[in-house]
């Protein structure tokens, strides 16, 4: 890792969770080693606006254009982007804009090889 890719914490307000990020990938991709999806997911290049967040602590750097029917210009100013299209620059604070979603079911039934039952 080079001088201008460097490892952050994010913290999901919500939750408490925290996460590492680098510098170099969004918020989105960061969130999803969490293994969880705290963030949801949607279209991963800023036009569904499904993963909106709002940066309560810290600073992000764009990674591209997000719709404006998703973010409006009032509501950037005010600390809120689309995880997916932002990267963070410091240590982060964030809340999902949105529901948050249930835990992912980690598959350990799966890898074990046995069925759940009721």
């Amino acid at each position: 890792m080079n001088c201008m890719d460097r490892e952050f914490q994010v913290t999901i307000r919500q939750t408490g969770e925290r996460f590492s990020c680098s510098s170099k990938e969004s918020l989105l991709a960061g969130m999803a080693r969490l293994g969880r999806r705290g963030i949801p997911v949607g279209c991963l290049n800023g036009g569904c606006g499904v993963c909106k967040v709002r940066l309560l602590r810290g600073k992000v750097q764009k990674l591209g254009p997000i719709s404006r029917a998703h973010v409006t210009a009032d509501e950037e100013l005010t600390g809120y982007s689309l995880a997916c299209r932002v990267a963070p620059q410091c240590e982060l604070e964030l809340e999902v804009a949105g529901k948050m979603q249930k835990p992912f079911f980690k598959g350990f039934v799966f890898q074990t090889g046995q069925v759940p039952t009721k």
